[in-house]
């Protein structure tokens, strides 16, 4: 008997401890009302879960340089997608549709990709 409740305890710990891992975050950082175009050189890739991330320099206006970070999905939504871990490589320039961050920072959510051979992934 002891050990089933033994058993038992581990297996609610268990539950309990996983709950948080599971968490996401929501997309309200992200201004889904705008929508930007950038163009630029890809700096990294990082194909990595949670999320997969692109990095590119863009040069504004003013000629300053800066580097947005660009949120995409998971691997598996990538994959599926068309995009893998060398679809992108540091020197491409390309050019990315995103929802940008709501606090003004560089960065955003992608909407399209058109990556430097021409193809478009969504």
């Amino acid at each position: 008997m002891r050990a089933i409740i033994r058993i038992g305890l581990t297996v609610l710990a268990a539950l309990v401890i996983s709950g948080p891992v599971s968490a996401h975050h929501s997309h309200s950082m992200f201004d889904h009302d705008r929508e930007v175009t950038l163009t630029g050189t890809v700096t990294k890739f990082s194909f990595l879960n949670p999320h997969v991330s692109l990095f590119i320099d863009v040069e504004r206006e003013d000629g300053e340089m800066v580097n947005y970070w660009i949120e995409m999905s998971n691997i598996p939504n990538m994959i599926r997608r068309g995009i893998g871990q060398k679809t992108f490589q540091p020197g491409d320039v390309i050019s990315v549709d995103i929802w940008p961050l709501r606090d003004g920072r560089p960065g955003g959510n992608y909407i399209t990709v058109i990556a430097a051979d021409g193809n478009k992934y969504e």
